[in-house]
């Protein structure tokens, strides 16, 4: 099973597990009916700056440790620089 697909089915699961509770055909366990209605509207909403808060912290993680892959960044030097050769070969000003 790929990760795309093992992502789709349980992303089904919990979204079909969601408005099962939304429109209160599952009730919402230790949680009273009225505020239960008022955490399930901002639920999605909640979940979606979560994830953007992950994204934006993972890539600046990514960015902070760059240099720490020398490999990756020597690599990335080196095709940096053959693509400004390339481009002055054939008359771009790179600087």
């Amino acid at each position: 099973m790929t990760r795309a697909t093992r992502v789709a089915a349980y992303s089904g699961v919990v979204s079909i597990a969601y408005f099962l509770t939304f429109f209160q055909y599952l009730p919402m366990p230790l949680v009273a009916e009225e505020q239960a209605t008022q955490i399930l509207v901002v639920l999605p909403w909640w979940l979606l700056v979560s994830f953007g808060s992950y994204a934006l912290w993972s890539l600046g993680h990514g960015l902070y440790t760059f240099r720490e892959c020398t490999d990756a960044y020597t690599e990335l030097l080196t095709e940096i620089s053959q693509a400004k050769s390339e481009l002055r070969i054939k008359g771009v000003s790179v600087d």
